[in-house]
């Protein structure tokens, strides 16, 4: 089965927009948990736009107690700065389920791109190799035109990584124009590949509620969905819980959990 993980950097959007600490981060959190998700993302950036180094130690707290599973996502290669010690610090500090390596820059609105795993590759084995000794697996953000062979899947499961990340922006875009299906078939194949390398599969970017279905009748093989931006934009009209529960019907999962 497909797990959820709800990804609630914009709750923290809202909150920093305004100052304070309303809307709560945690207790979004814990509605999202409370309604049957089975994890929480964050991706704290360096500018702390979003998520505080604060907000990933309470979250962190706040899966531990409920048994569920924290990942942390960004960019390994960010330097530290005051507000933000680097990414493998925090991960030695809150020791996440999961940590998913972004290359993403400061001035990036949203993560819309994976690695270069052929150029990369030298550079993000020795961090998988460290975040591995803390006890964290490891996804590797993939771009959707990822192929096997030089620049592909070869090169991902080379790291030591254990699963990718698909980057579904793409397909997201081809769905709203009724084009999706080439798109299903490329990231149906990359999972194939992925599976044969030894690599599990996560997805996540603008899917929701109308065409998350569809992409996971054609990718069988996706073992989690990190679903925040369109989760949260669902939410302001459904209610959270509602929406949370809504997403887990989709994936076939008891809501009541």
């Amino acid at each position: 089965m497909t797990v959820l993980s709800v990804n609630v950097n914009k709750i923290a959007v809202l909150r920093n927009s305004r100052g304070g600490n309303e809307p709560d981060v945690v207790r979004a959190a814990r509605a999202c948990l409370d309604a049957g998700a089975h994890g929480i993302t964050v991706h704290p950036r360096p500018d702390a736009r979003h998520i505080r180094e604060d907000d990933v130690h309470a979250l962190a707290a706040l899966t531990r107690a409920h048994a569920v599973e924290f990942n942390l996502e960004g960019n390994p290669f960010a330097p530290p700065r005051p507000g933000y010690p680097g990414f493998l610090a925090l991960c030695e500090q809150v020791r996440p389920a999961q940590a998913t390596l972004v290359p993403d820059d400061d001035g990036q609105l949203t993560s819309d791109h994976g690695f270069d795993f052929a150029r990369d590759g030298a550079r993000l084995r020795p961090l998988v190799g460290q975040l591995h000794d803390l006890g964290c697996r490891v996804s590797l953000f993939a771009n959707a035109d990822i192929e096997p062979g030089a620049a592909g899947i070869e090169h991902a499961a080379a790291t030591g990584a254990d699963r990718i990340e698909l980057y579904t922006g793409p397909f997201a875009d081809a769905w709203v124009d009724s084009s999706a299906e080439p798109m299903l078939r490329r990231f149906a194949a990359i999972a194939r590949l992925a599976g044969a390398a030894g690599l599990g599969v996560n997805a996540g970017h603008d899917l929701n509620q109308a065409n998350l279905g569809a992409f996971l009748r054609a990718v069988p093989e996706v073992l989690e969905v990190s679903i925040g931006h369109a989760l949260i934009g669902e939410a302001l009209y459904g209610g959270l819980a509602a929406t949370v529960r809504g997403y887990l019907t989709i994936l076939g999962a008891d809501p009541g959990r």
